[in-house]
């Protein structure tokens, strides 16, 4: 199996052994979708606080208020939209719009987010929880101010694209490997393990707000 080139050209080599490795130690997050691609509700919540998100009763609260808001927005996504389609195919101004749903609930972070969202489009959301926005923001920071929550949610799923497009074909092979042994997970949450597992993050990212899992992160992927 080929290797997968990370940020700042590090190399990950046996990533099908690796990723193994973590799906039978850590599957806690490989559950199916439970209450349908177009719709959110208090089900996905307690299903991603299954895998480690963390996210309180006033918090899941505080989110179901917006439901009506984070549906429609979710309805505007096709359930197949991938991050491996060409950048002018990706619905970026709706998925903007889906995370803007979530902006300004306190104790609520892109991490907590998108744990919350990934399984709704598990091909086009990634989990940018506080090791992955280390890793795509070690060199690169987002200002404070760079626009709202969603838009700085949405230019790290970009660069996020960035590192599938360019490991596109062996993350294509390694989803085959690995649907052929049970798993079906999509190419976005195959590079989120392969980039756990590496262990590239020297220093952790500047939490949002409540976004403070990295502790939960060590123990699940």
């Amino acid at each position: 199996m080929s290797t997968i080139v990370l940020r700042g050209c590090r190399e990950v080599e046996n990533t099908l052994g690796l990723a193994l490795e973590l799906l039978g130690s850590f599957s806690s997050y490989e559950f199916p979708d439970s209450s349908g691609p177009r719709s959110f509700d208090e089900s996905d919540l307690r299903l991603a606080n299954r895998a480690g998100a963390r996210i309180s009763a006033a918090e899941i609260a505080a989110i179901l208020e917006r439901r009506r808001e984070i549906e429609r927005a979710l309805r505007k996504i096709p359930a197949d939209a991938s991050l491996t389609d060409e950048s002018s195919s990706i619905p970026w101004i709706p998925l903007t719009r889906l995370f803007d749903g979530f902006a300004d609930i306190r104790g609520v972070g892109f991490s907590k987010m998108t744990k919350g969202l990934h399984r709704k489009r598990p091909a086009l959301i990634p989990i940018l929880d506080s090791v992955v926005q280390a890793y795509l923001t070690k060199d690169d920071p987002l200002p404070p101010s760079s626009g709202s929550f969603g838009e700085r949610a949405t230019v790290l799923v970009r660069r996020y694209k960035q590192d599938l497009d360019r490991n596109r074909s062996v993350l294509r092979e390694l989803r085959q490997e690995l649907a052929s042994r049970t798993y079906a997970l999509t190419e976005v949450r195959i590079l989120d393990l392969l980039i756990w597992s590496d262990g590239v993050v020297v220093a952790p990212a500047r939490a949002e707000e409540g976004d403070r899992d990295t502790r939960a992160r060590r123990t699940t992927p």
